[in-house]
């Protein structure tokens, strides 16, 4: 397996205006990390989105480095759908410039506001979506994915109902084994229900304190969909049980990327560089 790091753990860094894209390729590199996922694209003024996955590519190339997935943000459910497929095709498109062979693709982040409200009731609009990409995909010779993200799509028994739903080789799952805790599941028993649609992983941890306590004051925590509270944690410092997630994972084959998001507020790089490191020790 090679280990991977996501752009996103990047994210505050770039805010800052410490990092952009092109520097987040030779960190990266400079961590000692085989590979980068992009988590959308920090897109200069004046250049095409397009250009600039063809540069970053090259980049990458130039300093050795794979880029192993492009993520992006979609919701079927909440769009004009036959606009929102047309628009997640176009970020397929970014995927074959960058080079990624995977792309990750939410499908929805909420229920409608009006109709049913049940995702078994909303289930094949989000399976036509998946679908279509993955058809699209398929011919530039991309995996399509969608991650248990976004509360509403992220219990392991709804991922699994769409997957099946799609029905589809070249589509399957970026198991995050920290998002289970989102939905307020128990990480290892979600991985050994998605493991065998599992197409790539993002390794993410949590410091996690419960509802029944009074409500933390730091920063970074933020609220389950059952009340619980989380915050980004270093992979190995928080709550998930990450060497068994894994080790489940594994259990069937899998032998792709491992992917570290952090998403914490303490020191980003001695945060990721502390993970990379559990990761290599414990698995």
């Amino acid at each position: 397996m090679k280990i991977s790091v996501s752009s996103y753990s990047f994210a505050s860094l770039v805010s800052q205006g410490l990092l952009d894209a092109d520097s987040i390729i030779d960190k990266a590199k400079s961590m000692g990390f085989e590979a980068i996922e992009f988590a959308g694209l920090y897109v200069p003024n004046g250049v095409k989105p397009i250009d600039y996955a063809k540069s970053l590519k090259e980049k990458a190339s130039d300093i050795g480095i794979e880029i192993s997935c492009y993520s992006v943000g979609a919701d079927f459910l909440n769009n004009d759908l036959d606009k929102e497929i047309e628009r997640v095709k176009k970020e397929v498109d970014i995927a074959y410039e960058l080079g990624a062979g995977m792309m990750r693709h939410d499908v929805c982040y909420r229920a409608p506001d009006r109709g049913y409200k049940s995702f078994e009731k909303n289930v094949d609009i989000l399976i036509k979506g998946a679908k279509a990409i993955t058809e699209y995909a398929g011919d530039k010779g991309i995996v399509t994915m969608t991650e248990n993200h976004g509360f509403y799509a992220q219990d392991c028994r709804r991922v699994e109902m769409l997957v099946d739903g799609v029905n589809s080789p070249n589509y399957g799952v970026l198991v995050d084994i920290g998002n289970f805790l989102c939905a307020d599941e128990d990480p290892v028993v979600a991985s050994s229900i998605l493991k065998p649609y599992v197409k790539n992983i993002h390794c993410k941890d949590f410091y996690f304190k419960s509802g029944r306590e009074h409500k933390p004051q730091g920063p970074g925590w933020f609220v389950t969909r059952g009340g619980n509270y989380l915050k980004g944690a270093t992979v190995g410092d928080g709550v998930v049980p990450v060497v068994q997630c894994i080790n489940v994972l594994r259990s069937e084959g899998y032998d792709g990327y491992i992917t570290i998001e952090y998403e914490g507020t303490e020191d980003v790089a001695a945060c990721i560089a502390a993970g990379k490191k559990f990761i290599e020790e414990n698995i």
